[in-house]
C-alpha cells in the first residue's frame, strides 16, 4: 500500500485537461515545496493571470503522500488546479508520468519546480520551452542551489557531496548537467528564486523574499501555551549525524528546556520515533501539514527547540508578532557519522548562524 490514495478519476481527467490550457506549471514532490507554490503564488499581484496547475509527482511514503493531499486540498481551495501524477507506482510510472506531460510543459510559459536536484524534475526540465523558470524553496537546500549554479558545479545535495559517486550518478550526469544549463539565465529565459532562506545573489537571477504572508493571512494567530516543543530532523535518516548521540542530544534538550512535545519530521523512521518515545518521555507528534502551518494553527510551546534545519528559518517568519521565540541547537562534531559528508558541519553551522530572529543554544555534550 502506498497510504493515502490520489484524487478520483474524473478529478484527475479535469486536472489533465486544465493543464494542456495553463500558463504556468508547478512541480512540487514534498509538502514544503507545495506550500511554497502557495506563498508565491500569493505573493504575486494577480495570481488567477498566470493560470496555474499544481503537478504532484507522488513519492511512495505514507506519511508525505497525506501530507501533500492535505496541501493539495488548500491549492484547489485557492482555486489551483491540481494534477496528482502516481509519478512513482511502478517501473514504468516514471515514463508514462513524462509522456503524459510533455505537451503541457512544452505549452507552459513559466515552471515553478521546488527542487532543482530532483532527477525527476531535471528530466522534465530537458523537454520544456518555458520563458521564465521559478525555483521555490524546498528548505535549506536552496542555499546550496545557488551557489553550486553560480559556481558551475554540479547539482548535489549537501549530505551527498565529497562521497563516493554511485553508477547511475554517471550515467545520469549528461541529464543533470543540461538542467543546469536551463536553470542558468539567458535573453532568453528569466531565472526568479522564491525563497525565505539566506542565498548569495547571483548575476542575472531574480531573488524575491518569501515573508509567508499566505500563512499569516490563513491560519491563526495561535493560541501560545507554557513550557516548549522540540522539532525533529531527519539528519540521522540522511546518515549525518549518529542515532544515539542524537537520541541523548534530544533527551538533554528536552530535560534542560522542559520540552513535553516532538514534532517529528515526515522522514524520520518509525524504530527511531518509538525509541525517542521510551527514552525521552516525549509526546511524538506526527504533523498532518508543514510544521509552519501547524505552528500557525497552535497550540504551541512558547519555545520551539530545533537542530539545523529549514524551520529555523521560516517558522521565526511565519510566527511573527506571537511572541514564540525559536531557539536552534548546534550539532557538536562529535555527533557525525564517518560516512557523512566532508562539508555537513559546514554547511549545518552555516544555517544555524545565517538564521534570524532566533536563540542560539550550544550543543549538549
Amino acid at each position: 500500500m502506498n497510504g493515502t490514495p490520489g484524487p478520483s478519476a474524473t478529478e484527475a481527467l479535469e486536472a489533465s485537461r486544465a493543464s494542456e490550457a495553463s500558463e504556468t506549471l508547478a512541480f512540487v514532490e514534498s509538502p514544503v515545496q507545495l506550500l511554497n507554490v502557495l506563498e508565491w503564488a500569493h505573493a504575486q499581484a494577480d495570481p488567477q493571470r498566470h493560470g496555474l496547475t499544481v503537478v504532484v509527482l507522488s513519492p511512495t511514503d505514507p506519511m508525505t503522500r497525506g501530507q501533500l493531499r492535505r496541501m493539495a486540498e488548500l491549492a484547489r481551495h485557492e482555486g489551483m488546479r491540481v494534477r496528482w501524477e502516481e509519478a512513482r507506482g511502478g517501473a514504468g510510472a516514471p515514463f508514462q508520468t513524462i509522456g503524459g506531460l510533455a505537451s503541457a510543459l512544452r505549452r507552459a510559459r513559466r515552471v515553478v519546480i521546488g527542487d532543482p536536484f530532483s532527477r525527476y524534475v531535471q528530466l522534465l526540465l530537458m523537454i520544456t520551452r518555458a520563458r521564465d523558470l521559478v525555483v521555490v524553496d524546498d528548505g535549506t537546500a536552496t542555499m546550496e542551489f545557488i551557489a553550486q549554479l553560480t559556481g558551475g558545479e554540479r547539482l548535489e545535495r549537501w549530505h551527498r557531496r565529497g562521497g563516493r559517486r554511485a553508477a547511475r550518478d554517471f550515467v545520469f550526469g549528461p541529464v543533470s548537467a543540461a538542467a543546469r544549463r536551463r536553470l542558468t539565465p539567458s535573453p532568453t529565459r528569466s531565472v526568479e528564486v522564491f525563497t525565505s532562506m539566506p542565498v548569495e545573489r547571483a548575476p542575472g537571477i531574480t531573488v524575491t523574499a518569501n515573508g509567508f504572508g499566505w500563512t499569516r493571512a490563513r491560519f491563526g494567530p495561535p493560541r501560545v501555551s507554557r513550557g516548549a516543543d522540540l522539532v525533529g530532523t531527519s539528519l540521522v535518516e540522511t546518515g549525518v549525524v549518529d542515532p544515539d548521540r542524537y537520541v541523548e542530544a534530544v533527551s538533554a534538550l528536552a530535560r534542560t528546556h522542559g520540552a513535553t512535545r516532538y514534532f517529528a519530521h515526515r522522514r524520520e523512521s518509525t524504530d527511531k520515533l518509538h525509541r525517542l518515545a521510551v527514552e525521552t518521555g516525549l509526546e511524538i507528534v506526527r504533523p498532518d501539514l508543514p510544521l509552519e502551518l501547524i505552528a500557525r494553527r497552535g497550540p504551541i510551546g512558547r519555545t520551539i527547540l530545533s537542530f539545523p534545519s529549514t524551520v529555523v528559518h521560516t517558522l521565526p517568519l511565519a510566527l511573527a508578532g506571537t511572541g514564540v521565540q525559536v531557539a536552534v541547537c548546534d550539532v557538536n562534531p562529535q555527533w557525525l557519522r564517518d560516512t557523512a559528508s566532508p562539508r555537513a558541519q559546514g554547511f549545518l553551522s552555516g544555517v544555524t548562524t545565517t538564521a534570524r530572529d532566533v536563540q542560539r543554544l550550544p550543543a549538549p555534550g
